[in-house]
C-alpha cells in the first residue's frame, strides 16, 4: 500500500479492516521520517489499535520511501520490469532503534547497502537468496548482529521473482480464453503452435508472447535453457495426437512443474494415455497428467472453460479440494503472505500476516 504525498492511496494491506488506522500511521511516518511497525487485530489476551473484522492478527511496516532512503529503487523496478530475480531485505525490528529501515538488496551475486554489520549483512543475504529461488518473501529472525540462534532483530525478505510461466499449447479459442486466465493470475503466458495462420498476436492479445514452433521441440528447448520450474504450469488444449503425445512424452518427464494438464474428451483421453503407455512413459509419469482437463463446474464456452482450468490450477497450487465453502470447516485461506511495494516520495507499508 502506497502513501503518496499529495494523500491519495494505491493497493492494500488488508482489504479494508485497517486501511484507516494504516493511512493515519503512513501520514505520521512521512512527517517523521521514521519507519514503525504496528501490530493489528484482537487476540486472547491483548487488544491492539484496530480490530480486524476477518479475525486474526496483522503486523504492518510503514517506511518513507524517497531517493535518498531507498536509492536502489529504480533499478529494483527495472529488475522486476525485465523479470530479473531480486530480493529486498529491511529492518522491521531491532534493539537499535537506528538500524530499523536498513536495507540490502540482493541481485545474484551482487548486494548493495547494508543492514549495520557485516555479520549480519552475510546471514541475511545468504538465507534471502534461498527465499529469492523459492519465490518466497518472509519474515526471519536473528540476534541483533546477525546470530542465527538469537533474538531481537527481525527481517522481511521481500522477493521479487519473474512472474511463473502459463505454457499454453494449441492456439484455439479455449487457448484465448485461457490465456485471459492465465494473465489475470499474474502468470507470464505463452502461447505456442506449430501453425503460423492460427499463432499471431492478433488472436492472442493477453499472451505475453506468441511462438510459431511444433510444440515438444519448444518445450524441450525451454527445459534445456532452464526457462521452466517447479511454478510452471502447461497446458495441452489441442486434443491431435500429433501435437499432444510427443508434447506431453517431454512434459510428463520434466524433473518438476506445477501443472500439466490437457484438453479432450475422456475417449480421447484414454487414446492418448495408450499412445503415452506405448512411447513407454511410466504410470508415475501418467498420474503427473490433470485429464480431462479443469474441475467439474458444468462449464461449456470457452471462458467457462477457461475458469475451470484456472480454478484447478489454483486449487493444485494450495492444497484446495474445489468444494464449496459452505461444505468446509476450518480456515478459508490455506497460505498467506505479505509482498512489499514502494514508489519514491512515498511512504510505503507492507502487511505480514
Amino acid at each position: 500500500m502506497i502513501v503518496a504525498p499529495d494523500g491519495t492511496v494505491s493497493g492494500s494491506v488488508s482489504g479494508g479492516c485497517v486501511e484507516g488506522a494504516v493511512y493515519e500511521l503512513a501520514t505520521e511516518v512521512t512527517g517523521s521520517g521514521v519507519p514503525a511497525l504496528q501490530r493489528y487485530g484482537v487476540s486472547d489476551d491483548d487488544a491492539f489499535a484496530v480490530g480486524l473484522t476477518c479475525g486474526g492478527i496483522i503486523d504492518i511496516f510503514v517506511e518513507p520511501v524517497s531517493q535518498s532512503t531507498f536509492p536502489e529503487l529504480g533499478a529494483l523496478a527495472d529488475d522486476i520490469v525485465h523479470h530479473r530475480p531480486a530480493a529486498v531485505a529491511t529492518v522491521i525490528a531491532h534493539p537499535n532503534a537506528d538500524r530499523v529501515g536498513r536495507r540490502i538488496v540482493i541481485r545474484g551475486d551482487e548486494v548493495t547497502g547494508s543492514l549495520g554489520s557485516g555479520r549480519a549483512d552475510a546471514a541475511v543475504t545468504d538465507d534471502a537468496r534461498g527465499l529469492l529461488a523459492a519465490g518466497r518473501s518472509e519474515v526471519l529472525t536473528y540476534g541483533p548482529d546477525g546470530q542465527r540462534r538469537g533474538v531481537g532483530m527481525e527481517v522481511f525478505v521481500a522477493s521479487h521473482g519473474p512472474r511463473p510461466r502459463m505454457l499454453v499449447f494449441g492456439a484455439i479459442d479455449f487457448a484465448a480464453a485461457v490465456a485471459q486466465q492465465g494473465a489475470f493470475l499474474r502468470y507470464r503466458v505463452t502461447v505456442c503452435d506449430a501453425r503460423p495462420v492460427f499463432a499471431t498476436h492478433a488472436r492472442f492479445p493477453t499472451a505475453d508472447e506468441v511462438v510459431v514452433e511444433w510444440p515438444h521441440r519448444y518445450l524441450a528447448a525451454q527445459a534445456a535453457a532452464g526457462a521452466i520450474d517447479a511454478r510452471t504450469v502447461i497446458c495441452v488444449l489441442t486434443h491431435d495426437p500429433k501435437f499432444d503425445v510427443p508434447l506431453l512424452e517431454v512434459a510428463l518427464r520434466l524433473p518438476a512443474v506445477a501443472y500439466i494438464g490437457a484438453m479432450g474428451s475422456r475417449r480421447t483421453r484414454e487414446d492418448r494415455m495408450a499412445r503415452l503407455r506405448e512411447a513407454g512413459l511410466t504410470e508415475a509419469e501418467l498420474d503427473r497428467l490433470a485429464s480431462p482437463i479443469g474441475l467439474d463446474l458444468g462449464g461449456r464456452t470457452p471462458e467457462e472453460t477457461a475458469v475451470s482450468i484456472a480454478a484447478e490450477i489454483i486449487a493444485r497450487r494450495w492444497g484446495g479440494g474445489g468444494r464449496p465453502l459452505t461444505e468446509v470447516d476450518g480456515r478459508i485461506h490455506h497460505g498467506s503472505g505479505g509482498q512489499e511495494r514502494s514508489d519514491p516520495g512515498m511512504a510505503s507499508t507492507t502487511g505480514v500476516s
